[in-house]
């Protein structure tokens, strides 16, 4: 088995204590899960959007959330993320396949929130038609996405203090207040004799024989993925075994809260048939504030949302890559992806992920509206993403066999594994019709080119779940940087391993004692 290049001798390394307290990473929770960008994808389906959102969640949200801290506090003091929780199952191929999809996936979404933050910007005049227009402009969208992007990217370079501040400021700032503010609006306007657009007697159960809206809605998936990314900072937290499960069941409640009152609010105000998915949000807003003769308002809630995509930017520029990091010291990355700056911050991870996002910003030049060109991403990131789910799915299961004897500081389920096959099967069984629903384009939304659809879908999918095995099989020894601390996993079985993997965990309860 391979080692990180650390002496049996001398006892690994933990970091400099805990910095995340419940609060700023349940914040960070609700940030990097919860995008109002989201909301006009829902408002179309009326009453019936609370039953996808309730549906998602029981079958997704729910497991996801109860999983992932049932399996960060089994590993409180190892590295590594879906990494660590996907290998200690199935290997380290598969782990490095999670976390390499964790990674890949948000890289691709980033143009996609980033557009939504554009349009924020466009809708900082006091002229909304021309607002509009600008919306819908590539160039600006190009502009604006990278403008963002990069500026994030360099706040990342100061350190986790920095993205954790920005990150709690920004998410109360930029989507905390805003959800809030859209449902007292609603409700407002409602009290004061408005008109609603959304037919509050529709029926709540969705009409299934349309598989059109089944298709759609399977997109909403991707609105509560990431709850778990937060367990890559499970080190950065004091007492995380305790914390941790509170941050994530505190994100999660509202995260549902917010969807489901700020997609009824926006139905209020827009007619279904006027949602465009890019610019309704600040449509929805500027009707409001004109029905309240506050037109001033629109521009402070635009720079407000904007912030807040840059808050969220933040969390998943910090967070997949830096998983990866670890990862890569640990010799799974040519040492190029290793390097970092005076601050600790893996800085060629960070600037390769920016040429990434860079080149997919071209991507506006072929597809046939912004619109479209959002909504293919977003597909694809659902993708990716979902994959990287089922693996962690099945690893919690597998788990309860081959370490049923580890310590599980947070269980689902106090007695026998019932319980989590339960959670864990409509999970995986969740994200599989997910998956597969994904792959049909949606009639709702103007694509263009069939071809262009499934070409990107299924040339992405094939191309981003290859490229980890062959990184994998030009992997060399000389990649393990000496420095690294990276527990080794339980199954490995040389002395050297076992003798790192004590030292590591001597220390862990050490520091935990201390703090």
């Amino acid at each position: 088995m391979g080692t990180t290049g650390t002496s049996a001798s001398k006892p690994a390394t933990i970091k400099a204590a805990a910095k995340l307290g419940v609060f700023t990473l349940m914040i960070m929770n609700i940030v990097a899960v919860v995008s109002l960008r989201g909301l006009p994808a829902e408002a179309e389906y009326g009453m019936s959007s609370a039953f996808y959102y309730l549906f998602a969640a029981l079958v997704f949200l729910i497991p996801v959330s109860l999983v992932a801290a049932e399996l960060a506090s089994m590993f409180p003091y190892q590295q590594g993320g879906m990494f660590r929780w996907i290998g200690e199952a199935f290997g380290r191929k598969a782990g490095f396949l999670g976390i390499w999809l964790q990674w890949v996936e948000s890289t691709i979404w980033f143009p996609t929130v980033l557009t939504f933050g554009a349009v924020s910007l466009a809708f900082i005049g006091m002229d909304h038609v021309a607002d509009s227009h600008l919306a819908a402009n590539k160039l600006y969208t190009i502009i604006v996405v990278l403008a963002i992007y990069w500026i994030a990217t360099l706040i990342s370079m100061k350190g986790l203090g920095w993205v954790g501040k920005i990150s709690k400021i920004g998410g109360i700032v930029g989507t905390i207040i805003p959800a809030g503010l859209l449902v007292v609006c609603a409700v407002a306007y409602l009290a004061g004799g408005g008109t609603s657009q959304m037919d509050f007697h529709g029926d709540f159960i969705p009409d299934f024989s349309n598989f059109d809206n089944i298709v759609l809605a399977a997109s909403i998936f991707l609105f509560y993925a990431g709850m778990e990314m937060s367990g890559i900072h499970v080190r950065d937290m004091k007492n995380p075994t305790v914390n941790y499960p509170k941050a994530v069941f505190g994100g999660a409640i509202a995260t549902v809260l917010i969807f489901v009152l700020g997609t009824y609010a926006l139905g209020v105000i827009i007619p279904a048939k006027d949602i465009n998915l890019v610019q309704s949000l600040l449509v929805g807003f500027d009707n409001y504030f004109k029905a309240f003769h506050m037109n001033w308002f629109t521009p402070v809630i635009a720079i407000a949302l904007a912030f807040g995509v840059l808050a969220g930017v933040l969390t998943w520029v910090a967070g997949p890559s830096k998983g990866v990091f670890a990862v890569g010291q640990a010799g799974y990355l040519p040492p190029f992806f290793q390097k970092t700056n005076k601050a600790g911050v893996q800085k060629n991870i960070l600037f390769i992920q920016g040429g990434a996002v860079t080149l997919l910003a071209l991507l506006f030049v072929v597809m046939p509206s912004v619109e479209s060109f959002y909504q293919i991403l977003s597909q694809l990131t659902v993708l990716l993403y979902l994959i990287a789910y089922l693996l962690m799915f099945g690893a919690a299961i597998y788990l309860r066999y081959s370490m049923k004897d580890a310590e599980r500081p947070f269980r689902i389920g106090k007695k026998g594994n019932g319980l989590m096959w339960l959670v864990g099967g409509v999970g995986f069984l969740g994200s599989l019709l997910a998956f597969v629903l994904s792959f049909i384009p949606p009639d709702q939304i103007p694509m263009g080119s069939p071809a262009v659809w499934y070409a990107v879908l299924f040339g992405g999918v094939a191309l981003f779940v290859i490229l980890p095995f062959v990184i994998l099989h030009f992997r060399k020894p000389s990649w393990v940087d000496p420095k690294s601390d990276f527990v080794p996993f339980h199954w490995q079985k040389d002395a050297e391993s076992q003798a790192r993997l004590a030292a590591a965990r001597e220390a862990f309860e050490k520091k935990s004692a201390q703090s």
